[in-house]
């Protein structure tokens, strides 16, 4: 596929999840200044990479991603949720998000912390009242479980824990991936997995999809640490060197430049070798992960 494709693809998803995760919002009996400080940070845009992973992993399988959309705009809300509490003074103390002021910025840190709070208990209600022909109840259960692993104290937040408590110190590679591997790569397997899930991929498909994702989680977050070195602020929308700032540990800080260049291109090339081994059209996937590990913002 050329990468005209690729871009149009990412486009027409991103349409669509922008369309659809204001609604979920909108139509909620909820006080309208906390639907208000919601939406602002779902507004803010992003590449809504993670929901669009779990539309290609059901691609993948050559199945019709409308039964993934709500699942998608859940995975969406988790994700929106972090980022307004990773920016809180409390934690990161970031002024910026997507080149606009943070949401505690904006309606004060409380409400922020209520805005994120709702965003992610309302995530899994979505996906408890999917109605949908292929979605059975099982398949509920299952995304649900997944959702709280990959989301909660064994997954995200237990990676944000582990990363807040590796500040000022100095981490081995092994402690350093424990933290990327939960704080961030646990949601990106999610997406990938909840995918296949709605696809009815088999055991085996889903191990090595496991190991895929794995490997592009890892991968994604190596990226994200050489920006935050040589990425520029007017296009990452923050400023850079905000790791350094925090102390925090970080691949280049760890392995050099080049030595976390070099642990990047492991990583793809073996999220690219589990890929082959499942049997599917993963042309679409692998686009996606060439994406995500070379951009620049």
């Amino acid at each position: 596929m050329s990468v005209q494709s690729l871009e149009i693809f990412l486009k027409e998803k991103k349409e669509v999840i922008d369309k659809q995760l204001p609604l979920y919002i909108e139509k909620m009996k909820a006080p309208t200044s906390l639907k208000e400080a919601m939406l602002y940070s779902v507004y803010a845009g992003g590449k809504r990479l993670r929901p669009i992973l779990l539309l290609a992993a059901m691609q993948a399988f050559r199945k019709d991603d409308e039964a993934g959309l709500p699942v998608a705009c859940a995975v969406e809300m988790v994700h929106t949720y972090s980022l307004i509490h990773d920016d809180l003074p409390c934690m990161d103390d970031d002024d910026l998000r997507r080149g606009k002021p943070t949401n505690h910025k904006m309606f004060g840190e409380a409400m922020a912390v209520l805005a994120g709070d709702a965003l992610l208990t309302n995530s899994f209600g979505i996906i408890a009242n999917i109605n949908h022909p292929f979605v059975t109840s099982e398949m509920k259960v299952e995304l649900i479980k997944g959702l709280s692993d990959a989301a909660g104290a064994e997954g995200m937040v237990g990676g944000q824990v582990a990363d807040m408590e590796g500040e000022e110190k100095n981490l081995q590679l092994q402690e350093l991936e424990y933290i990327h591997q939960h704080k961030t790569g646990n949601m990106i397997r999610y997406s990938v997995i909840a995918g296949a899930v709605l696809a009815q991929a088999t055991k085996e498909q889903l191990q090595h999809l496991e190991v895929f994702a794995d490997h592009l989680g890892l991968a994604f977050q190596i990226q994200d640490d050489i920006l935050d070195i040589e990425g520029d602020e007017a296009v990452i929308g923050k400023p850079v060197g905000s790791d350094e700032n925090n102390q925090k540990s970080t691949y280049p800080k760890l392995l050099t430049l080049d030595g976390a260049k070099k642990k990047l291109n492991y990583h793809i090339a073996a999220a690219k070798e589990a890929l082959l081994k499942t049997g599917i059209d993963t042309t679409r996937l692998e686009e996606i992960t060439n994406y995500m590990v070379t951009r620049n913002h």
